[in-house]
């Protein structure tokens, strides 16, 4: 059976240059970036020289990036850190965090941690494209504010977010700005300082790097609470044994990226753009996300009286993996709050499809797609009993 991979936003398979990049640190140098000795001192060289080329594609300094073991690791040190040290700092006068709608669940689950230690939560609105209204964003900031968190891109709906407008708003208002980049990090470019962007989290895995390893930035002058105490690894921020071998192959995949991103993204528009249009002529599809301001290999569309459960089945019965919304809780049976947020009624979202494209994909696959679907969407609506029980 043919076999298709469309599920890019939930992770992706690591490059074979990465691979052979970090292959020699498992076995050859493997030694403790904290060692003073020549194993332990190579090994810092070679971290130390990732941590560079990872602060180049967003242009940040090396010092300013902290490795964390995963994306969720990264959002939670981020609001937990800042809002800790803050509220410390201010003796109480400070405790407000600002979050959309629509922030990964690492995010959502962060800030009501945060609401049971006492601190105010608000959550922003967005419009039916997914977009943050940065006026609501001014509003809503208040002299107990801390911090401002909106995700760069969603990983559900695609849609890019206005963050240097955010970015600004916040840098005049002396808010700190955190941007969840883990979708848009080496796939559109990103500059830390053009944006007024204070932290922003990156994830190996969704750019073809291994996983287990992301990164924090953390402007130069922001104040956070370390989460992980220890012996004092990543300047006193991330204690843990720092895993080389990981970060070197981040780094790699990285590199690769930036080298490859505006061909890459071109390509991937264009696959994305024939996938929608053949799509949308289905009876009742519905985009849903901006049409325009979306990741280049996104894809999110929804179907009238179809569970997005059935449907990911019989795509997987043909061979294409797809996913009916985040990859951290699509296994739940809840319609997605992200969908949710943009106005689809409960049943609509249930009925989503979420595609994702990557470096792999081919044009003969999305012809695949396009062949199957149609069939899969038609034989599921005739057999529902939404449909029925409407005629």
């Amino acid at each position: 059976m043919k076999k298709v991979y469309l599920d890019y936003a939930a992770t992706t398979p690591v490059d074979k240059r990465v691979v052979k990049a970090s292959e020699p640190f498992y076995t050859e140098n493997f030694g403790n970036t904290m060692s003073l000795h020549s194993f332990g001192q190579e090994a810092k060289f070679y971290l130390d020289q990732s941590r560079q080329t990872l602060a180049d594609l967003i242009n940040a300094e090396p010092n300013e990036l902290v490795f964390t073991g995963s994306a969720t690791e990264s959002n939670n040190t981020a609001l937990k850190g800042c809002a800790l040290r803050e509220r410390s700092e201010s003796k109480g006068k400070k405790n407000h965090i600002i979050i959309s709608s629509i922030e990964h669940p690492c995010v959502v689950e962060s800030a009501k941690w945060l609401k049971r230690q006492g601190f105010e939560i608000t959550k922003l609105p967005v419009d039916e494209f997914g977009l943050v209204n940065p006026e609501d964003v001014k509003k809503a900031i208040t002299e107990k504010t801390i911090l401002v968190s909106v995700m760069h891109a969603s990983n559900e709906i695609g849609t890019i977010e206005p963050i240097a407008e955010i970015g600004k708003i916040c840098r005049q208002a002396g808010v700190y700005f955190h941007t969840d980049a883990v979708q848009s990090f080496g796939k559109i470019p990103i500059d830390v300082k053009r944006d007024n962007i204070d932290l922003l989290t990156a994830s190996s895995h969704k750019m073809y790097g291994p996983k287990g390893i992301a990164l924090l930035y953390i402007r130069d002058g922001v104040k956070i609470e370390p989460i992980l105490h220890g012996g004092g690894q990543e300047n006193g921020l991330r204690s843990s044994t720092v895993n080389v071998a990981a970060i070197v192959g981040f780094a790699k995949a990285a590199d690769i990226c930036k080298k490859e991103m505006s061909k890459e993204a071109k390509r991937l528009s264009k696959l994305r753009d024939k996938a929608i249009k053949n799509i949308l002529k289905i009876k009742g599809a519905k985009l849903n996300g901006h049409p325009k301001k979306r990741l280049p290999n996104n894809i999110n569309v929804s179907f009238p009286y179809i569970e997005g459960e059935s449907l990911i089945i019989q795509l997987d019965m043909h061979g294409i993996a797809c996913s009916t919304g985040s990859a951290c809780s699509s296994i739940k049976l809840e319609p997605s709050y992200v969908l949710l947020a943009i106005g689809l009624k409960p049943e609509e979202a249930h009925g989503s499809l979420r595609i994702s494209l990557g470096r792999f994909t081919t044009e003969k696959e999305i012809n695949y797609l396009l062949k199957v679907l149609p069939k899969i969407t038609k034989q599921l609506m005739a057999m529902s009993p939404f449909k029925n029980n409407e005629n």
